[in-house]
């Protein structure tokens, strides 16, 4: 959509007949224009860190997750709160929903090293 936008631009539309046709207002149509004229095809890229950040940091947390998770083999509640309790007091909480992703990622990438 970006760079179909700046063809659009190349052709010499108007910023709001280009945002009609590609979804976005003008103001955005201008902005991903000058982005363009500065960093060249790269400024049409996504930049990293956009988004919400993970509650549960893969690095700092797996081994404590992993070991809450071996006491508490049936009861991924009780992991979850033995885990919770070790935590740095003032971290943000971790709903249920994010805590069993972060398990079905861990199984999975766990699989595919051992197939490896």
């Amino acid at each position: 959509m970006r760079c179909h936008t700046i063809l659009l631009k190349a052709d010499g539309r108007k910023s709001k007949d280009v945002g009609q046709i590609v979804g976005m207002c003008h103001i955005s149509v201008n902005s991903w224009l000058e982005r363009y004229k500065t960093e060249g095809i790269d400024g049409l890229v996504t930049k990293p860190g956009r988004g919400r950040k993970a509650s549960i940091n893969k690095l700092e947390d797996q081994a404590a997750i992993v070991e809450a998770v071996k006491s508490n083999r049936q009861r991924i509640s009780m992991a979850k709160a033995e885990w919770e309790s070790q935590r740095i007091e003032g971290s943000k909480p971790v709903g249920n929903d994010a805590f069993r992703h972060f398990l079905k990622v861990l199984v999975a990438d766990i699989n595919v090293s051992e197939s490896e």
